[in-house]
């Protein structure tokens, strides 16, 4: 409770604060750096908090005091990571209900959804509106317009236990909800949409709305991954899952409660990819079992025909209320130190490759809940320093995004890495790592699988300004069932890089707005034409549908289709 009142307490926005404000935006008009003039002017309660700031810019933008600038409002954004990638992620959770897991090391906390805790900062934010997902929305639009960030092109990320276990009412009820307030306020008649609670009247409005949603995020487990449960996400609208893997051995899986094998895991991967969908996985070093040893070797088998589009690494943290606690006190468990981690993760980064994008290497937990082990969450920057010592670094896609930097569209290279998202014939026995066969051998791997193409636009100096992800289903790729996708390839992602900016509008240097993805989706059809294929499907969120109707697709039951010529 003391955390949340200091929470709602930071958002408050008093005539003080506007005042200290105001100064603080003279000194950075004035040519002073921004911190530097946050700092001269403090608050009672600390530093001015950027909403305020941005508060007192429009302001004095609309009274005349001040001109409009985008390079101040860069300044005193928070955050501005957030939307440099291109789009602006808001995080909703879902109601506490029963999960089928029953992993030792999950906490299981009453209020809350399975693995998540009262005081992580977007928890805290759901349980302060009731999990309520219109209000949830609502609010973080809200905020993320009170410290200047775009809100035109929305991902959501719906967070809370296992999405599938969810009754299939609830799950319509909720998703409808946030589009509802994505909706809010557009030129449509957005309360009847409301009224009715109709999911595909919201869908309709959204793709015109003043908040698209141009992605849509859910958790699930790899035993609940069928070919009835990817049409029921499409039919919803997904188009990105999150999904544990946790570990690649069954043993340590066995030993963790995790419920499913790395069959399953793989099989699920494969009917994913195989529906286009986006996959991140999750990845947990320091399970009961493992060892730094072990871990390293673990790792490695993530990008033999697993191959996730990204990667979120959680190392086991020892909480409260968790089975592993309980194994941890008869000492049968022992969580590696910071520095045992830090050098760990050093290790296993630069494995990476260059299409899977490293979201995070540690969960936001509040160290306050953290028993013993790592507490600290600054953790990338530790790992990031400890490469730099090595003269080693990451070349994962987060690590290479060219973000706010101005490019040069004429310098741009164009770049096509194949992969094969099949399991390669000649593996290993698990625990002996994987041998550094080429990208090229691994996509001639005629599986269940697909062959991978990750095509992108590269800097000069190896940024990357935008990509695409396209599938091209192997003649015995998994089916599933669903008629769109029949002798089709696949475009599971479009993504052009920069800061988010508004539809319509333009700023000088950015990678959006250039006819990128255009071009990108043109040589994509280039490469499905000379693999055989005369069908293109595109699992597009319904904020992008109109994007790639204006390019020639045309609507099927789930997707969007173009026939090739």
């Amino acid at each position: 409770m003391r955390n949340k009142e200091l929470w709602l307490k930071s958002r408050k926005i008093t005539p003080e604060k506007m005042r200290l404000a105001r100064l603080a935006l003279a000194e950075i008009y004035a040519g002073e750096d921004a911190l530097s003039a946050i700092k001269h002017h403090p608050t009672a309660t600390g530093y001015i908090g950027k909403n305020v700031l941005v508060a007192a810019y429009n302001a004095m933008v609309e009274s005349g005091e001040i001109d409009a600038s985008n390079e101040i409002l860069a300044k005193i954004r928070m955050k501005p990571v957030r939307t440099l990638s291109g789009v602006t992620t808001v995080t909703v959770l879902t109601k506490a209900y029963p999960c089928p897991g029953k992993c030792i090391f999950c906490p299981d906390d009453v209020r809350m959804p399975k693995s998540y805790l009262p005081d992580e900062p977007g928890a805290m934010r759901a349980l302060h509106h009731k999990f309520d997902p219109f209000e949830q929305v609502e609010a973080r639009l809200e905020a993320l317009r009170a410290v200047g960030h775009p809100t035109d092109k929305i991902e959501l990320l719906i967070l809370g236990g296992t999405w599938s276990s969810y009754r299939r009412d609830y799950q319509e009820w909720f998703i409808t909800r946030c589009f509802d307030a994505l909706n809010k306020n557009s030129r449509d008649n957005e309360a009847e949409a409301v009224k009715k609670g109709e999911l595909a009247e919201a869908q309709r409005i959204n793709e015109t709305a003043q908040h698209r949603n141009v992605g849509l995020v859910v958790e699930t487990r790899p035993d609940e991954v069928t070919p009835e449960e990817l049409a029921w996400f499409r039919y919803l609208g997904v188009t990105k899952i999150q999904m544990g893997a946790q570990s690649l051995n069954n043993e340590i899986l066995a030993l963790n409660k995790r419920g499913h094998t790395v069959e399953e895991l793989r099989r699920a991967m494969t009917l994913l990819r195989a529906g286009g969908f986006k996959i991140v996985l999750h990845w947990m070093p320091n399970l009961l079992g493992a060892t730094l040893e072990s871990d390293r070797k673990d790792f490695l088998h993530l990008w033999d025909g697993i191959a996730p589009d990204e990667i979120k690494i959680y190392p086991t943290q020892l909480l409260e209320n968790t089975e592993l606690h309980e194994t941890w006190k008869r000492g049968e468990y022992k969580p590696y130190t910071t520095e045992e981690l830090t050098h760990l993760l050093a290790d296993i980064k630069p494995s990476i490759p260059r299409y899977c994008r490293a979201n995070r290497v540690i969960r936001d937990i509040p160290s306050t809940n953290v028993v013993e082990g790592n507490k600290r969450t600054s953790l990338r920057q530790d790992v990031h320093r400890e490469m730099a010592a090595r003269g080693t670094k990451c070349n994962c896609l987060r690590c290479r995004e060219v973000r706010g930097k101005a490019i040069e569209i004429e310098k741009l290279r164009l770049d096509d890495l194949v992969y094969s998202a099949s399991p390669h014939p000649n593996l290993p026995p698990e625990g002996e790592g994987i041998s550094p066969l080429s990208l090229r051998e691994r996509a001639e791997d005629k599986g269940v699988g697909s062959e991978e193409h990750f095509i992108s636009f590269i800097t000069p100096d190896d940024k990357v300004a935008g990509f695409l992800r396209l599938s091209l289903p192997s003649e015995n790729a998994q089916q599933t069932g669903m008629a769109d996708l029949e002798g089709a390839a696949i475009i599971r992602e479009v993504h052009v890089y920069g800061l988010s900016l508004e539809v319509g509008s333009e700023k000088s240097g950015s990678a959006q707005h250039a006819g990128l993805g255009t071009r990108l989706m043109l040589e994509a059809e280039q490469v499905a034409l000379k693999s055989g294929f005369r069908r293109m499907a595109v699992i597009a969120a319904v904020g992008t549908r109109g994007y790639y109707l204006d390019r020639g697709f045309k609507r099927g039951q789930l997707y969007l289709i173009k026939e090739m010529k």
